[in-house]
């Protein structure tokens, strides 16, 4: 389980979303985000996911290895799901004891469920095609014009990039913590949830100490590099817009169009419907 979680690894592969400006990836994650709770129907979350499966191909990343993270959230998901399928009030499909499954609850399941699925592909491919530096670089020339403001932008990028930078190395600490704790006849999987729950310090304790080991570490390799912030500093890689990231972009920008018209498009037959009854 700890090893299926894919956000914060990066896959390297040289395909044409790898080769993007971490700029154009970070506003299309976010632009995706936003189609994704804008599509109200089926259609709006099948060009949802029609969008999501053709930058999955283009990046040559296989889709078995996006599919592990969401063994991650499985218990989210149903959980979520099983809350619309019982509590959504409409018509009645099915109803035994206290349950009652209703069409409109069915409905908000399945596209609630889609949502989740289609967030995690999305916000996976932005990390899997960008190394945390790219991503910080990206961050901080995004918050740029904040800095007039005062704020600490470059702070906000590297705190971002080495958070993301340590997912992988948690997990795999993690795993290894376990698998040691395992040989010395420790049991993560049976008793009752109490039981589940006290088999975990041995898990959290080291954890915590490898994690303090870790901060005090790259603490003192940043100082004796006499890291001081981004007063004075200057960047080997300047990140500039490309001919592919327009193209990126308006291809993005398509994108949101189709989603914004497939959510009033129902609408819109109804409403012509309507006009045409009336003329005739």
């Amino acid at each position: 389980m700890i090893r299926d979680i894919t956000i914060g690894q990066y896959y390297e592969a040289d395909s044409p979303v790898h080769v993007l400006d971490p700029r154009t990836k970070i506003l299309g994650t976010m632009l995706y985000i936003v189609c994704i709770f804008l599509a109200k129907n089926i259609w709006g979350l099948l060009a949802a996911a029609l969008g999501i499966a053709i930058v999955i191909r283009l990046s040559k990343v296989p889709f078995r290895f996006i599919v592990r993270g969401l063994k991650s959230i499985v218990f989210i998901l149903m959980f979520t799901a099983v809350l619309n399928l019982f509590l959504e009030k409409g018509h009645v499909l099915v109803s035994f004891w206290i349950f009652t499954i209703t069409w409109e609850g069915l409905r908000n399941a399945l596209l609630i469920a889609v949502r989740l699925v289609l967030l995690i592909f999305g916000s996976s491919m932005m990390t899997l095609t960008s190394t945390p530096l790219q991503l910080a670089a990206g961050l901080e020339r995004l918050m740029g014009p904040l800095k007039k403001i005062k704020v600490p932008v470059h702070d906000i990028s590297m705190m971002i990039s080495i958070a993301l930078r340590f997912i992988p190395v948690l997990l795999e600490e993690t795993d290894r913590i376990m698998k040691a704790q395992k040989a010395r006849g420790a049991d993560f999987e049976n008793g009752k949830l109490m039981e589940k729950l006290r088999s975990l310090v041995p898990i959290f304790v080291p954890l915590l100490l490898s994690l303090f080991r870790r901060a005090e570490e790259l603490a003192l390799a940043m100082e004796s590099r006499c890291y001081r912030g981004d007063e004075g500093r200057t960047k080997m890689n300047i990140l500039q817009y490309q001919r592919k990231d327009r193209i990126a972009g308006l291809f993005l920008l398509l994108f949101l169009g189709i989603i914004i018209a497939l959510r009033f498009l129902p609408g819109l037959f109804t409403l012509l419907g309507q006009w045409m009854g009336m003329a005739l």
